[in-house]
């Protein structure tokens, strides 16, 4: 592994925005685009439900302060989905400007950025209500948490906001591509958050280590669980803890907390396991960092591939050569240190399963990453005398993000509901604390 490959400018070139902001002109003739649909199929695209048609109008009509207004009564990340939010396949798929003769969808997710980066920031758009009296503990300060806090506060009510991290912001801080998020956005959108008041943050706070679930359902009225998926799965293979082999999110949130990219090391020769968007992300940042060969091996098929076919184009658009239908079978190291990988060719067998073939081939590498997905960590509950319920692997709730226990909601990654986006969790964030405020409101009843 080597550091500072490229030249300074080559770095601040490839970890510049990847979709840089409309200009006024250009957000002008975008939102006129835009048919203000009555039946609108992209609101009910968006799992946070945004009035994407009036907020367009709006821009249309120069009142940029209601164009985020409507943006963030739906969605309070709105900033940060606009970036990161995968449109192709959500609000833009929807838009009607698909068919024919145009074929092309209003720029919703640019739209949404443009008003939310062009806001008046004289005043903070939120004020709270008069203070309940009840108190709610929020586990986890990413995007699910962070909704729920913000949402919570607006009621009245007074939110303690935990989390492992030294920083808010979850996923949106330590876990995206760094030309998604740029100039420390994510932290600019979590100080717009607090502005609110009532969310009082509490860092390098880790359930099941520093405060026990019991704790905090005999101190708080009610608990909100968000913490995310700590662990990552392992490849059960003999030298998978070799130098050189490492997990993918760890790496990318080792490059998103780096000032100076220069000093990150890279290897020559970079494997990545894993099909998601992470492969994807550490894929293409590992090459932007300098990586000679960056090869991207995933066990099934390009269709299978939980990535987008949007950010899969993204990969090889970025040099990255994708290989399909391979399982990594063994590790070579040498002296402790990763030399070489072999595969193993699959295909589906009769019964549509997954299967071994006798063909092999065999890959040099100085690196590789693990992006084979994570799970959540229930030492979390160690303290615990009465943990929630868990069904395959993470916390099951119903449908209004209510756990066994009763007392507790949950919501983000660490549930089984949705697609692991961060607008999905934004919405179970604040779905979950409307269920919480009408928990609340019947207690003082």
């Amino acid at each position: 592994m080597h550091s500072g490959r490229l030249k300074v400018d080559e770095y601040r070139d490839n970890f510049a925005d990847i979709h840089p902001p409309l200009s006024w002109h250009e957000a002008r003739m975008a939102s006129d685009r835009c048919l203000y649909c009555e039946a609108a199929p992209c609101i009910t695209a968006c799992p946070t439900h945004i009035n994407v048609p009036s907020f367009i109008h709006r821009i249309a009509t120069h009142n940029i302060d209601g164009a985020a207004q409507t943006i963030l009564d739906a969605n309070i990340l709105g900033g940060s989905c606009a970036r990161v939010c995968p449109t192709e396949i959500l609000c833009e798929q929807a838009c009607v400007r698909n068919k024919e003769p145009e074929c092309l969808p209003v720029a919703i997710g640019l739209l949404q950025r443009f008003a939310i980066d062009n806001r008046s920031e004289n005043h903070h758009p939120f004020t709270r209500k008069a203070s309940t009296g009840k108190s709610v503990a929020v586990v986890g300060a990413g995007p699910a948490g962070l909704a729920c806090a913000h949402r919570l506060s607006r009621f009245g009510h007074d939110v303690t906001l935990y989390d492992a991290k030294p920083h808010s912001g979850g996923l949106n801080e330590y876990g995206i591509a760094a030309y998604k998020l740029v100039e420390d956005y994510a932290q600019k959108e979590i100080e717009f958050v607090l502005g609110l008041g009532g969310i009082h943050p509490q860092y390098e706070k880790r359930l099941g280590k520093d405060m026990s679930l019991d704790t905090l359902r005999e101190t708080f009225n009610a608990v909100f669980l968000a913490p995310g998926l700590g662990g990552s799965n392992s490849l059960g293979l003999s030298g998978e803890h070799c130098q050189g082999v490492e997990d993918a999110i760890k790496a990318i949130d080792r490059l998103r907390q780096t000032r100076q990219l220069n000093t990150l090391p890279v290897g020559r020769r970079v494997i990545v396991i894993g099909g998601g968007n992470t492969a994807i992300d550490i894929a293409c940042q590992s090459k932007r960092l300098g990586a000679d060969e960056v090869t991207l091996v995933y066990r099934r098929g390009a269709e299978d591939m939980s990535a987008t076919d949007h950010e899969q184009a993204f990969a090889r658009d970025n040099g990255i050569r994708i290989i399909h239908w391979a399982r990594l079978s063994s590790i070579e190291t040498v002296e402790g240190h990763l030399k070489a990988v072999t595969f193993t060719r699959t295909q589906i067998n009769d019964n549509g399963l997954l299967k071994d073939t006798e063909e092999h081939f065999h890959l040099p590498a100085d690196t590789l990453y693990k992006a084979i997905g994570q799970h959540l960590l229930e030492d979390c509950f160690a303290q615990c005398s009465e943990p929630p319920a868990i069904e395959a692997g993470r916390i099951a709730t119903d449908m209004n993000f209510k756990t066994s226990l009763d007392n507790v909601w949950a919501g983000g990654d660490c549930i089984l509901q949705g697609d692991n986006l961060t607008v999905q969790a934004v919405e179970h964030g604040k779905q979950a604390a409307l269920a919480i405020d009408r928990f609340l409101n019947d207690e003082r009843g």
